[in-house]
């Protein structure tokens, strides 16, 4: 048996290498004949000896079993979004504002903006363990069976180190090309563009599907706690790069922003000649002490920002503009177009943002346009082309009236946007009712716009917190509701009851107020009552609010109808966890795992006051994990603690615990 295992790891080893020639370095020496034969004699000796199989075996990028879901995994740290520029005037304001803070010359990376997927990959003694998408930024899908497929992925580092690194999964445009040519004899739909097949590839239920698709990976980031040992985001790429991990290889360390303005240009020159979609290119401060000093707000790094290559641009024609009314009364005049493919998909409409933008670029009913993608997502109108006119196309007039309930609307001096100010306004109230609802804020499954539309077109809803009254004789009497479609809904919604503090704030629409900013908000409030009650100026003192966003709060909750709004849906039962405001930090520095069921309350609602203490929550057990919360049914991780000699904590002992510290929590 022991020359068997010397003979299996001698096999992995050599396998290893050989993928790391191939796939990363693109430098084989071997033919795919002796390959082959090398993964045979593996595949034969593990299937003999099943006991000796382990997770980072080369034989294990085949793919399993379907998964029935994706599970959630918190990641370690944030996955933020990058600010773009579209300019190099706004390059140099970004150049200006780093300077500024830095009080002297900076050099920056300049890497490839690749268009794929985001992935957080985690490692344990240099093993592949977990893998996530960026998700919310804060909360991904556990895709780790999926990305083991990945042949450009090393199962296990050069060097046993434990670590988390982000990278871009993406496919090359020759492999798309024959991956939809497949497609097509098989009598299957097509991919769009490269990065929608990538993104489609990688969250496929069964691995084995992924296993099948083109995917390749570069790692470009590594977590903030190695930058004590590594000091700028260039040594970060060449550690990436010695423990096996692909980097691409276009990378600069650009001592003066000149050489970022040429890398630009080169790069947008010769982007055609790449194997793989690239949509512009990512400019980083290079010494992690600095960047540590910009620090980031609540969506984006302050020391990176990603310039967007000018668009793809074709040309279509006007066919009509309409006006659609938003939750907070806005107009937006929209574009209907002749169906044109750009940047990969197909566009028939287009926004026009307000009445200024249609006014400056002088866009008629009728007339030929200039169609882009902004930064290749977003469907824009760049220009009319008045010399190919015919004489028939009609100048757009914003309406006086609400094209939905034909109230007057206004414009405020200063702003570009035209708003109906009738609150009860239908079309408002269905899209306010259905953000309410929508997966970021209350996430009521199975209440999805249409179905909001059916119960606000039968009566039956007006406010969100009719959504809490509904019976299931109400639903019966709708089309496509049956008993257990009704039940199903029903469940959905008395669920959403118990959603965080966060989320309701969220859900209630109110201007300006994103998702993280609610998230800030609710924290320092700690519940609805206090939330109402805040001033403008205890909201001004929360780091993620300012001046507008203060106010707007604060007018939201002057107005009776929206306070009894929130006191009706508080009676209806609306329970949000009580976030603790101005709570010390006791947990700071912990990292703790929540499992199994328990029975005073959600894990969730577990999670969540750990973290209002200043705790870490991950989804997996490692080393880096100082306590696992168990209830019953607590399965491998309990059996990962014990590996790891992890302190396990029942419930009771988690009260015991925080009680030790000062803290209560009190039991449902």
């Amino acid at each position: 048996m022991e020359e068997v295992r010397k003979r299996i790891e001698e096999l992995r080893r050599e396998i290893r290498e050989h993928n790391y020639r191939y796939y990363v370095l693109d430098d084989p020496i071997i033919s795919d004949a002796q390959y082959d034969a090398l993964l045979r004699e593996l595949a034969a000796l593990e299937e003999q000896y099943p006991e000796l199989i382990t997770p980072d075996s080369p034989t294990q990028r085949v793919g399993h079993e379907p998964s029935s879901a994706f599970a959630q995994v918190v990641h370690a740290e944030p996955m933020l979004s990058l600010s773009n520029a579209f300019s190099p005037e706004e390059l140099e304001a970004f150049r200006e504002r780093v300077e500024k803070q830095a009080g002297r010359p900076v050099s920056f990376v300049c890497e490839l903006k690749i268009d794929g997927l985001s992935v957080s990959l985690e490692y344990q003694d240099g093993v592949f363990v977990r893998g996530a998408t960026r998700g919310d930024g804060r909360t991904g899908e556990d895709v780790t069976a999926n990305l083991r497929t990945v042949r450009s992925l090393p199962l296990r580092l050069n060097e046993p180190h434990t670590l988390n690194v982000r990278g871009e999964v993406f496919i090359n445009r020759a492999d798309f090309l024959a991956l939809n040519e497949e497609r097509r004899r098989a009598g299957e739909s097509v991919f769009a563009n490269p990065r929608n097949a990538a993104a489609g590839s990688l969250r496929q239920l069964d691995p084995r599907l992924t296993a099948q698709r083109p995917l390749d990976i570069f790692l470009f980031a590594v977590e903030s706690r190695l930058h004590d040992e590594l000091k700028t985001q260039g040594e970060a790429l060449e550690y990436l790069r010695r423990l096996g991990l692909k980097v691409n290889p276009h990378y600069r360390i650009c001592r003066s922003f000149s050489e970022v303005l040429e890398f630009i240009q080169m790069w947008q020159a010769k982007r055609s000649s790449l194997p793989y979609d690239i949509d512009g290119i990512v400019i980083k401060v290079n010494e992690f002490d600095l960047q540590r000093e910009l620090g980031s707000t609540a969506r984006s790094p302050r020391w990176a920002v990603a310039y967007k290559f000018p668009a793809e641009q074709v040309i279509t024609k006007v066919r009509n503009i309409i006006v659609q009314v938003g939750r907070t009364g806005v107009l937006t005049p929209l574009a209907e177009l002749e169906p044109v493919t750009v940047a990969g998909s197909t566009v028939s409409r287009a926004t026009l943002h307000n009445e200024d933008i249609v006014r400056e670029r002088d866009i008629r009913i009728g007339d030929y346009v200039v169609l882009q993608k902004a930064g290749d997502v977003i469907p824009e109108i760049v220009q009319s082309l008045p010399e190919r006119r015919a004489g028939s196309e009609v100048v757009f007039k914003m309406p006086e009236q609400c094209p939905s309930c034909g109230e007057q609307v206004v414009r405020e001096p200063g702003e570009a946007a035209v708003r109906c100010v009738n609150n009860q306004c239908p079309a408002q109230r269905l899209e306010r009712l259905t953000h309410f609802a929508s997966k970021g804020a209350m996430d009521i499954a199975g209440l999805g716009p249409a179905i909001v539309a059916q119960l606000v077109e039968a009566g039956l809803v007006h406010t969100p917190a009719d959504f809490y009254r509904l019976k299931k004789e109400d639903l019966l009497q709708l089309e496509r509701f049956g008993d257990k479609s009704a039940e199903n809904l029903l469940a959905a919604i008395a669920e959403s009851k118990k959603q965080p503090l966060a989320r309701v704030l969220y859900g209630l629409g109110i201007r300006f107020v994103g998702e993280e900013v609610a998230r800030e908000v609710a924290q320092a409030a700690g519940s609805l009552p206090r939330l109402m009650e805040l001033s403008r100026e205890e909201l001004m003192a929360i780091p993620a609010v300012g001046e507008k966003i203060a106010q707007s709060i604060a007018s939201f909750f002057a107005v009776p109808e929206n306070r009894a709004l929130v006191q009706e849906l508080m009676d209806l039962g609306l329970a949000p966890v009580q976030e603790q405001p101005n709570q010390e930090q006791v947990l700071a520095g912990l990292t703790f795992v929540v499992t199994g069921r328990l029975e005073g309350f959600t894990r969730t609602e577990i999670e969540e006051f750990l973290r209002s203490l200043g705790a870490a929550v991950s989804s997996s057990v490692s080393r880096r994990t100082d306590y696992l919360v168990a209830g019953p049914g607590g399965g491998s991780k309990l059996d990962k603690a014990a590996q790891l000699g992890v302190p396990v904590l029942s419930e009771q002992e988690l009260l015991d615990f925080l009680a030790e510290r000062g803290v209560e929590l009190d039991r449902a």
